[in-house]
């Protein structure tokens, strides 16, 4: 199916490009809300829903905001206009952007390696909020029961409580499952044991949890299923690129909010919800008062550090918003430069980029008050206290928000609009990285542009058969391991290397030229500060302290063997290995009788490195982007737009 060009925009400025362009080029988002909405799309993650609340609450509450919108300013933004105006000018997705610097074109195959994987196990999560989704229209809902086929013994379908004589009732726990058990009460100084009801339908029928990975066991055939739905969804969705795309998150970016709201609406009329809101809010300054949280990093985002003294956690503050500003706005990934690919020209992608970070991450902080109600009439259900209900990561989309749910008046209804929620936020996250690895495919070969359709039928089909190992017994062992993994360490590096390149081999004076072509001014002082100096060393930072803070990952009480650890490094270092792969490549076919002469030249923009409007392609002179001067009057040019 071919992918028919947008009519070019009739109004001033847009005299460019889209009417040079033939039909079976990239394409063209529709309408500017097209491309806004899959930006928010694919920034608003699962993690603005299970992991920043968390953070918030366990660094300060609203101190966190803080840092969080400090690293937002000089980290977030800086890369994110970077990687939309690369897109923009070059109109190639993030595989072939890198002719400005051909030394580094390893870093785009890296991208995509990143992409790759992670395209290949994210649908799962999609497939879990299908299972759960589906569950929600059984009566009563199927999670509260202990009277299932997957239930133990050991089950609880409520947590206990104690009565004024100190009894406890609303237990129903005739034994202890070793391998699951779980404290879920405290009377008299004594822990209750038992297994939530809850937790056995996600452990014991959603996923059939084994051992280990040395036990894959067999298909689930209802996982299997939902897996299979959830592609199907994904391929329709982009069976025409980002024509259909472009349609579809009118529905998928906008409904999480109108559910957020709902579910925030409804939160507040619960009793315990504003103690929720308050421990939400409430600021600790006194985590924040450490100078030296600015020197320490660890990638919590994949990782549990585990027990930690006071000073080591204090540390900590500063640096995770950093992280969760880096995550969950995603440069670095790839998609932010293949998606602004399909931007007409002369699009004024730096106030896009500043519109979508401060909504993408303005998601996040409205997200933390529909979130905390519940936790907080949790925290009044459970009597303890809203530390002890809260968790990070999908526990807290699969067990705690599942129990809550099932407390509320018409639990079906609730369950059925949060998953909804998650599943639209899910396939707006699923849509940029495979789009990215499409996109890499067919600007590798053009001839597939014409045969988008079938591109895309092929891949889902493709990565349905091989994410099938995530519908096993082991699937949770694997897809831990997967995440936990490929992005440890390459995303910070990636990030660093597109500042340094930019900022100082190309120029950010360059840069600044080429941006003006496009938008018709040129870059301010302070984000040629912020790509120069401050991004770079920031990134750095997280990368050199990701090492530092490096633990193997486990999975409740499960540590991985050996093995698994080595296999995991070997996918940490996949998206590294391009790097010096091509740059070889790249100075053998480089000008010079010396390695000196080809290195300088493989530095210099190639031929390819130019606007893809057509008009000022024809007037481009890629010579003219590297002025000589001394490093003094580079420095000034580059960082202040100036020589002296």
């Amino acid at each position: 199916m071919e992918m028919k060009v947008i009519s070019r925009d009739s109004s001033p400025g847009s005299s460019d490009l889209d009417s040079d362009q033939s039909e079976n080029e990239r394409g063209r988002w529709g309408r500017k809300m097209d491309y806004m909405l899959s930006m928010i799309g694919y920034c608003v993650g699962l993690g603005n829903i299970w992991r920043f609340p968390y953070l918030c609450m366990r660094n300060g509450g609203g101190a966190f905001l803080i840092p969080f919108l400090l690293f937002l300013m000089v980290c977030g933004l800086p890369l994110y206009f970077l990687e939309v105006s690369l897109g923009q000018f070059t109109g190639k997705g993030c595989f072939h952007v890198w002719e400005a610097c051909p030394l580094f074109k390893g870093i785009g195959v890296g991208m995509v390696c990143v992409l790759f994987v992670v395209t290949l196990y994210y649908n799962i999560i999609n497939t879990w909020t299908l299972f759960y989704m589906g569950s929600s229209f059984f009566s009563p809902v199927p999670w509260t029961r202990c009277d299932e086929e997957w239930n133990t013994p050991a089950c609880i379908n409520d947590r206990p409580t104690a009565t004024s004589n100190g009894t406890l009732m609303n237990v129903s726990v005739s034994s202890i499952h070793s391998n699951y058990s779980t404290t879920v009460g405290i009377l008299n100084g004594t822990k209750v044991v038992g297994i939530t009801s809850e937790e056995q339908f996600w452990f014991n029928h959603i996923l059939d949890l084994s051992d280990g990975l040395h036990d894959i066991g067999t298909l689930n055939w209802r996982l299997t299923l939902c897996f299979l739905i959830a592609w199907i969804v994904v391929c329709l969705c982009l069976i025409k690129g980002v024509k259909s795309l472009g349609k579809v998150v009118y529905v998928t970016a906008t409904l999480p909010y109108l559910l957020l709201t709902v579910i925030l609406i409804k939160g507040l009329t619960l009793p315990g919800s504003m103690d929720g809101i308050v421990f939400y809010i409430r600021p600790d300054f006194n985590k924040l008062a450490n100078i030296q949280v600015w020197l320490e990093a660890g990638l919590q985002v994949f990782y549990s550090l585990g027990p930690v003294n006071q000073y080591h956690y204090i540390l900590q503050v500063w640096l995770e918003a950093g992280l969760q500003v880096f995550y969950s706005l995603g440069p670095g990934w790839g998609p932010l430069i293949t998606m602004a690919s399909y931007n007409k020209f002369n699009n004024d992608c730096y106030r896009d980029s500043i519109t979508l970070t401060l909504i993408s991450e303005g998601t996040s902080i409205f997200g933390g008050f529909a979130i905390f109600t519940i936790i907080g009439y949790m925290s009044h259900l459970a009597g303890k206290p809203v530390e002890d209900v809260v968790q990070a990561g999908p526990g807290l989309a699969f067990l705690v928000y599942p129990e809550a749910l099932s407390q509320l008046p018409f639990p079906n209804l609730w369950a059925v609009m949060f998953f909804v929620m998650l599943f639209s936020v899910g396939l707006d996250s699923q849509f940029a990285p495979l789009e990215g690895c499409l996109s890499a495919v067919s600007d590798m070969f053009p001839r597939l542009r014409r045969h988008k359709a079938l591109l895309s039928i092929v891949s889902c089909v493709f990565f349905f058969l091989v994410g099938l190992v995530l519908c096993t017994s082991a699937g949770l062992y694997v897809f831990q391991l997967l995440d936990w993994y490929i992005a440890a360490f390459s995303l910070p590096l990636f990030g660093m290397l597109e500042c340094l390149i930019f900022g100082w081999i190309y120029g950010a004076e360059n840069m600044s030229r080429d941006i003006e072509i496009m938008i018709g001014r040129s870059v301010p002082v302070y984000m040629r500060i912020l790509w120069c100096i401050v991004t770079p060393l920031l990134l750095m930072l997280l990368l050199i302290f990701s090492l530092y803070t490096y633990r193997p990952p486990m999975v409740g009480s499960y540590t991985y063997p050996g093995y698994a650890r080595a296999f995991g490094w070997m996918i940490a270092l996949l998206p590294l290995v391009p790097i010096p792969i091509c740059a070889y490549q790249v100075l053998r076919r480089s000008n010079g009788d010396t390695l000196y002469q080809k290195f300088r030249e493989s530095l210099k923009p190639s031929e390819d490195w130019r606007p893809v409007s057509t008009t000022e392609s024809e007037k481009y002179n890629v010579e003219s982007r590297f002025p000589p001067g001394d490093m003094k009057s580079t420095i000034l040019r580059n960082v202040l737009g100036r020589e002296s």
